[in-house]
């Protein structure tokens, strides 16, 4: 049986449209033979994942995506093969899962002054159990169901992206606090979808650097709709900062026809696989 890998998908239990069942369920109906549920800053969806996943026969990676600071920049930390009950990381999840909330009580406080309101308290009936686990995608999802905005993108045009009406700045957990709280969990430390923070080569250089010397362990080199060509930059990145490359759907919702479970590419022949440092 061919292997297939998707390492970065996310459940209900953050902003993912599909229950942790469901995700398991559509990951086996595309051939995905291993699967890492990544959700932010939660392990939550993980036990009832787990089930199916057994059921099913894919092999489950315990993963989570951790929001971390370095030099002013917001960074996605993908921890895969984590101890769920270590304390370190039982800490640090508290810390952002409270950060998330003050964020979103002052998101909804911004939306009030435009006169948009009811915001947090749908969110948290919709969110019930999980809903000090709030997301900007939540507001996003809020917003159009109310017909303030077509889209997504629209809102965080309008509302929630950096310096619009109802953006919000966080100084997320120190990159090297992340990094060591998934290293003392057993974990893996991964830098998601790395192309994303638009970093200058001098300045992707320099993250990676610091990355790598505080223990980290790899990057997304396969992820979303990375082309070629950028892929082909980060596995330069990966070997020269001697990382090991990850791939992953960064899977959401069915709705976004661009991003599936199970359709990435093949990490690039060149990379070292980093299953091969749980395996």
């Amino acid at each position: 049986m061919t292997e297939l890998y998707d390492l970065h998908s996310h459940s209900t239990a953050s902003d993912g449209a599909l229950s942790p069942c469901e995700l398991v369920a559509r990951a086996a109906e595309n051939a995905v033979t291993t699967l890492a549920l990544t959700d932010h800053d939660t392990v939550s969806g993980l036990a009832e994942a787990k089930i199916h996943a057994d059921l099913l026969s894919i092999r489950l990676i315990n993963g989570i995506e951790i929001s971390a600071q370095w030099e002013k920049q917001c960074l996605h930390i993908v921890g895969l093969n984590i101890d769920l009950q270590h304390e370190a990381l039982q800490k640090i999840i508290h810390t952002a899962q409270v950060m998330r909330q003050e964020r979103a009580e002052k998101i909804a406080l911004k939306l009030e002054k435009k006169g948009i309101y009811g915001a947090l308290l749908a969110i948290q009936n919709a969110l019930g159990k999980d809903a000090n686990l709030i997301t900007r995608s939540h507001f996003a999802t809020f917003l159009m169901s109310h017909c303030h905005v077509a889209t997504p993108q629209e809102a965080f045009d309008r509302y929630l992206g950096d310096g619009k009406a109802a953006y919000v700045s966080t100084t997320w957990t120190p990159l090297e606090s992340v990094v060591q709280a998934i290293l003392a969990a057993g974990g893996i430390p991964v830098i998601a979808h790395p192309l994303r923070y638009k970093l200058t080569a001098t300045r992707m250089k320099k993250l990676l650097g610091a990355f790598k010397n505080m223990g980290g362990q790899a990057i997304e080199v396969v992820t979303g709709r990375y082309n070629p060509d950028e892929m082909r930059i980060l596995a330069n990145y990966a070997n020269q900062f001697e990382l090991a490359g990850s791939v992953g759907s960064d899977f959401h919702s069915p709705t976004n026809q661009w991003i599936e479970l199970g359709r990435v590419a093949a990490l690039p022949d060149n990379v070292k696989p980093v299953w091969e440092l749980w395996q």
